[in-house]
């Protein structure tokens, strides 16, 4: 039998709220963040395109078992359309497909935003990560060939308009999960009779997380090269790097919360039932969260006031 192989890395766990640059892929982003805290541990909530910037929600350690609360929260974009040409990613790493001189004014624009708010049909871009019959789009796509996607129902909370000039709009967009905001630039340009690409991309919230979590690689850098004791060569102190890093509770804000003694605590991460004390304990809920001295213990279901673990949490 062979021995399994020692962990590497430490076990640090959190949230780390990523500014992410342009030119970086989110899989290297993570790798960049793992290697900086030296985690045994880390994965992303929310793909972001290499030539988008901004929010990604990178998880360590236990994080990573939270992420599915995090995709299905609420995320914030700013960006850009420009109008007169449409592309064959529907961003500006594609060439051209479609050109049009005529260019919409906002009234124009305003009176097409309604059909792009609520719940509505949507059809990913060519090139997304949609598997079709088991392989991503963009993979067919980029070997020439037109993939069938079928459209699919996504919910767009508000679309606002931030700034519009002759040959572009900024606007900022409150959508929910499976969004593609490069495909609500191909439509609406179709709409308008004018084509139109995403020219600029950022995502600046993600439920729960807001902009004042964010943190860059240049200020994770800089604490981590701060960590590293001088004559000491190989020695790092992370203190100051895992001052950025968010608890693992923040991303379950959505679940009821019941606070736990030491010894309930325990025995939930045995995997056993507690009783769920306090006046405002709910006695039924589907998911909820238990805490102890503000620490979280387990994601589990409360049943006629019992708390049944169903996912138990070590850091």
């Amino acid at each position: 039998m062979s021995r399994r192989g020692k962990k590497k890395g430490r076990p640090v766990s959190g949230w780390l709220v990523l500014d992410k640059p342009v030119g970086m892929g989110s899989t290297e982003a993570v790798s960049k963040v793992k290697w900086l805290f030296n985690a045994e541990k880390a994965g992303h909530a929310g793909t972001l395109d290499p030539l988008a910037s901004g929010m990604l929600p990178i998880a360590l350690g236990e994080a990573t078992k939270t992420v599915p609360y995090v995709m299905d929260g609420a995320k914030v974009y700013r960006f850009t359309v420009a109008w007169g040409e449409e592309r064959s990613t529907d961003d500006l790493e594609g060439p051209v497909t479609k050109t049009s001189d005529k260019r919409p004014d906002e009234a124009d624009i305003r009176a097409i935003m309604p059909n792009y708010t609520g719940v509505i049909m949507q059809t990913p871009p060519q090139f997304s990560a949609i598997k079709i019959a088991g392989e991503r789009a963009y993979d067919l796509a980029r070997e020439g060939a037109t993939v069938d996607i079928p459209a699919r129902e996504i919910e767009i909370g508000r679309l606002d308009i931030v700034e519009n000039s002759a040959g572009s709009t900024v606007f900022e967009i409150e959508c929910g999960k499976g969004t593609y905001v490069r495909s609500l630039a191909r439509d609406m340009g179709r709409d308008l009779g004018c084509y139109g690409h995403i020219s600029e991309l950022r995502r600046i919230e993600v439920e729960p997380f807001t902009a004042d979590d964010f943190v860059t690689i240049a200020e994770l850098e800089a604490a981590r090269a701060a960590g590293q004791p001088e004559g000491e060569e190989g020695r790092w102190d992370f203190q100051a790097i895992d001052e950025f890093v968010v608890d693992t509770s923040a991303a379950l804000d959505c679940l009821p919360q019941v606070n736990v003694t030491d010894e309930a605590a325990t025995k939930i991460r045995l995997g056993n039932p507690v009783i769920v004390r306090g006046r405002d304990a709910p006695l039924e809920a589907e998911e909820a969260c238990a805490l102890s001295r503000g620490r979280l213990v387990a994601i589990g279901a409360i049943e006629q006031g019992m708390f049944k673990p169903k996912r138990v949490f070590t850091a």
